[in-house]
């Protein structure tokens, strides 16, 4: 079983966007997955039950015993964590619960810098495990055609983690199909969209050798 947490303490981030789609993509893939909403808002869970055959399991625990309550459920090939933000003991427990951390950025100064925090954690934990997790950025709401893209990359760097190749554009396809409870993935399964989520997905299983 391998925990992918998608975490980042800023709000709007794009987490529960790429945690459901990367779920339903993995999914679709023949995996047997689970989506942990640990945000006390329930943003992944309030977008589940907007379709009523949603195929994905979407299951609540936001609360910090997030490591110990995933050993109680049953096996899963992967099991996505939807981060909280600004909830230090949320995201510590995700952290320890994790083998990936996925970090969602949106490409902005202001973004970056407010990282700083869970990237202290993350480093943490890495020290402490000796390696074993793995944490990287993804840039997320990237806007095609833009030089920012290429200066993202050089600012993230100095946090000294990874920055993957695949990244999440700003496309409006993302809101209609969550307003819906579905992903780009039932909406466009050929479009642009689709293609980069399974770039995504298919980059997390290369590092995490599955």
């Amino acid at each position: 079983m391998k925990i992918i947490a998608v975490l980042n303490q800023k709000g709007g981030a794009g987490k529960t966007t790429i945690a459901t789609h990367l779920a339903r993509e993995l999914q679709l893939q023949g995996y047997d997955v689970l989506l942990v909403d640990s945000d006390p808002q329930g943003s992944a869970r309030d977008w589940a039950a907007v379709r009523e055959d949603q195929p994905l399991t979407v299951v609540g625990i936001d609360r910090p015993t997030i490591e110990r309550d995933i050993k109680n459920l049953a096996k899963k090939d992967f099991v996505i964590i939807d981060g909280a933000p600004q909830a230090a003991d949320l995201a510590v427990s995700a952290i320890k619960a994790a083998d990936f951390i996925l970090i969602p950025v949106q490409p902005s100064p202001y973004d970056i810098w407010a990282t700083a925090d869970l990237v202290n954690l993350v480093k943490q934990r890495i020290e402490i495990t000796d390696g074993k997790l793995q944490a990287a950025f993804v840039v997320s709401r990237s806007i095609k055609g833009t030089n920012i893209g290429k200066e993202i990359d050089e600012a993230l760097r100095g946090y000294e983690l990874p920055v993957l190749h695949s990244r999440i554009t700003q496309r409006v396809i993302y809101p209609t199909t969550a307003v819906s409870g579905t992903t780009v993935h039932d909406s466009e399964p050929n479009g642009d969209a689709a293609k980069e989520v399974q770039e995504l997905a298919n980059e997390l299983k290369t590092l995490l050798s599955v």
